[in-house]
């Protein structure tokens, strides 16, 4: 017996479309003038960070695939559609950062060991371009990221886009200023080093939902003391919970009622529908009632 169903669910990712295409074109405007910046000053630290916002578009490009997969209807076949492609990409999105932060590494070791001539000024001046873009699109994705892991994987991308600017900005002036250009390669370690706990933690969030784990915010314990305080209740056991995508929680448990309950399923069924919903935001829960004994026949595998 079951309440709620799998259909109909607008995910976190969906109603944050039209920030990432905003945030998308941003990115490749922001790519093609640093593209133009590094040719023009000669600046390999330009074309590192034209190349990470390039690379950083193409996941933005892919949170807006996983989107339009994840909108699709269910079907026999899949029966809570694909909303599960925004969570395979955070976690690609993930693995792409840490790409990222070994290329920028690797690119910073190999210039402390041979410095090349930058043009300081020019640096400066398309890198304060990139950085005002990308903080644009901070604010446009700021709502989304505490949403949906997705748009958070963007958030992400786009704040290691501006940190780099930021970076370039900072090592532009020294080199302008002073002109020790291995400035730009110890702020490019900086960025990496702040960038890799970010995408740690994106790509453990996007494993825990994989893997099926109980939504972070709930505790399966008051969950089941709740149900065991609603009328005709007698005992909740097979309870679990877990997350399809961001924003979409649901459950299922066996649910022990006394007899005298059991003749009115159907308003019970609404009532414990409710509980859930009201108290602990899950709109899909499958629960089946079952009189006092019935566990004895089940063989359950958790209590």
């Amino acid at each position: 017996m079951g309440a709620g169903h799998g259909q109909g669910h607008v995910t976190a990712g969906a109603t944050n479309r039209g920030r990432l295409t905003v945030v998308l074109l941003m990115m490749l405007s922001v790519a093609a003038v640093q593209l133009v910046g590094a040719v023009s000053t000669g600046s390999l630290a330009l074309l590192a960070d034209a190349g990470h916002t390039a690379t950083d578009s193409v996941g933005v490009l892919l949170a807006l695939v996983a989107v339009w997969i994840a909108s699709r209807p269910a079907c026999t076949k899949r029966t809570f559609g694909y909303q599960r492609a925004e969570i395979l990409a955070a976690a690609a999105n993930a693995l792409v950062l840490f790409v990222l932060c070994a290329f920028i590494a690797l690119e910073a070791v190999d210039r402390l060991r041979e410095p090349r001539p930058v043009a300081g000024q020019g640096m400066v001046a398309v890198a304060a371009f990139g950085l005002v873009m990308n903080i644009a699109a901070l604010l446009v994705l700021r709502r989304g990221q505490r949403e949906s892991l997705n748009v958070r994987g963007a958030y992400l991308e786009v704040m290691g886009d501006a940190l780099s600017s930021l970076g370039v900005i900072v090592g532009g002036l020294l080199i302008w200023i002073t002109g020790w250009e291995r400035t730009d390669s110890v702020i490019s370690l900086a960025i990496a080093a702040i960038v890799v706990p970010r995408a740690w933690n994106l790509l453990r969030e996007a494993v825990h939902v994989l893997l099926e784990a109980t939504p972070r915010d709930m505790d399966l314990d008051e969950v089941r003391a709740h149900l065991l305080r609603q009328p005709g209740v007698v005992d909740v056991h097979d309870l679990h919970a877990w997350t399809i995508t961001s924003g979409v929680p649901v459950m299922s448990a066996h649910v022990v009622v006394s007899e005298d309950h059991l003749v009115d399923a159907g308003r019970m069924l609404d009532e414990l529908r409710a509980c859930l919903a009201g108290h602990f935001d899950v709109e899909h829960s499958t629960l089946q009632l079952e009189p006092v004994g019935h566990a004895d026949h089940e063989n359950a595998w958790h209590e």
